[in-house]
């Protein structure tokens, strides 16, 4: 580990790095960066025993983790912006448990002049969107 002049931050450079970012949360969930690009974000996560509530599916606040997180990469795509988005509002819908390897992908419907729109999907295994969100983003200046 060594410190980082810059933010005055200890940083662990085996960390996974985040589109850019290192983002120490997703690295201790072990979600698995995929592809950022034109505006379209892909992410990987097999839930852990540690993440699930107690119906042992993963806990919601972990799948809005990774929908929030796609959205904003896929809000940082319109302008290959290298800091992060805020969330400014995310709405999200649970459509039946999620288990096993999920995958997230991010979309920017639309890049406003400081306001960008993204919605995101998390499938499971067999293909079948288990939540959704939509979000509006601010990137960081």
């Amino acid at each position: 580990m060594t410190l980082d002049a810059t933010n005055s931050q200890v940083q662990d450079h085996n960390r996974t790095i985040y589109f850019g970012l290192d983002i120490p949360f997703l690295h201790h969930l072990g979600v698995v960066p995929e592809f950022a690009e034109s505006g379209k974000v892909r992410i990987g996560y097999t839930v852990k025993p540690e993440h699930t509530n107690s119906f042992h599916v993963a806990q919601g606040g972990v799948i809005m983790t990774l929908l929030d997180f796609a959205m904003g990469a896929a809000a940082r795509t319109a302008s290959n912006h290298q800091l992060g988005a805020i969330t400014i509002d995310m709405s999200t819908s649970f459509l039946r448990p999620s288990e096993g390897k999920i995958v997230v992908e991010g979309t920017l419907l639309k890049a406003g002049k400081s306001i960008h729109y993204c919605e995101a999907v998390a499938l499971n295994g067999a293909g079948e969107i288990t939540a959704k969100a939509s979000g509006t983003f601010v990137l960081r200046k």
